[in-house]
Parts: structure tokens; C-alpha cells; sequence
């Protein structure tokens, strides 16, 4: 089993402390297209162990409805584009969002993950951008 598919497997079971435990001790995790007030990235295990804790709490994810993996020419990095279905707990309204992503792996671990989504998107579904940014910037440095 690939590290991508662990760490889809994980989301799946809403186990966030063994997805966090697939990144390394310094690792990033990082979002590009994170909207102002949003954290743009998140420094090491702990902080994102921290920040992915409550995950489950926002979204129920019930399936990975579509995954593809892109091998890079340098061994160490990965693309996946994957599309998760499930429910926002807040509002019941139905989840299917679309990602990529870039995993950078070193010695069987995430050193770097950045997160390309649509916080937008995400917004509409859990209730509105405040709501979004209510459950995941609370608190935290941007």
C-alpha cells in the first residue's frame, strides 16, 4: 500500500492523529490558494496533528469517489488528484470537493504537503465563509 493510499484510508476512517503521524517531525503542510484569515501553512507533526484534529467534527467523509496519481520525474514527489463525498456535520448538506495534491516523501514520511482545494467551495457547503474559517483558522497564524 502506497503512502497515498494510507493516507486516503485514514481520512476515510477519520483516524487524524494517524493521518498526521504519516508526516515527518518538521514537516509542512501548506495551502496555496487559502483564503485571507485561512493559515497558509502549518509547521510540523504537532501543529498539524493540532490543526486536523477536529476535521471529522466539520466533514464526514464517506468515500474517495475518484483518485488518480501522477509519478513525478523526481521519485520523492507525488500528485494525486482525488474528489471525497460525505456530509458537512453542520449543516447536513451534502460534501464532494475536489483535490490535488503535492506530496513531497522522504524515508516513508510527508515532508511536504501542499494542499490545492477550494476553500470557497468548501465555505458554501459548511455554512458560509465564517463558518470555514471559524473551524479551521481559529486561533492560528496565517
Amino acid at each position: 500500500m502506497t503512502l497515498v493510499d494510507r493516507a486516503l484510508d485514514r481520512l476515510l476512517a477519520h483516524d487524524m492523529a494517524g493521518f498526521a503521524n504519516l508526516w515527518a517531525e518538521d514537516g509542512v503542510l501548506e495551502f496555496p490558494f487559502a483564503s485571507p484569515g485561512y493559515p497558509r501553512r502549518v509547521e510540523g507533526r504537532a501543529a498539524i496533528a493540532e490543526y486536523l484534529r477536529g476535521y471529522p467534527d466539520l466533514l464526514d467523509i464517506r468515500e474517495i469517489t475518484e483518485k488518480t496519481v501522477h509519478e513525478t520525474a523526481d521519485a520523492g514527489v507525488t500528485v494525486v488528484e482525488f474528489e471525497v463525498a460525505g456530509v458537512a456535520v453542520a449543516t447536513g448538506k451534502p460534501y464532494r470537493l475536489g483535490y490535488i495534491a503535492v506530496l513531497t516523501v522522504r524515508d516513508g514520511e510527508i515532508r511536504h504537503y501542499r494542499d490545492y482545494w477550494s476553500p470557497l467551495a468548501a465555505a458554501e457547503v459548511l455554512g458560509g465563509a465564517d463558518q470555514l474559517l471559524t473551524a479551521f483558522a481559529g486561533g492560528r497564524d496565517a
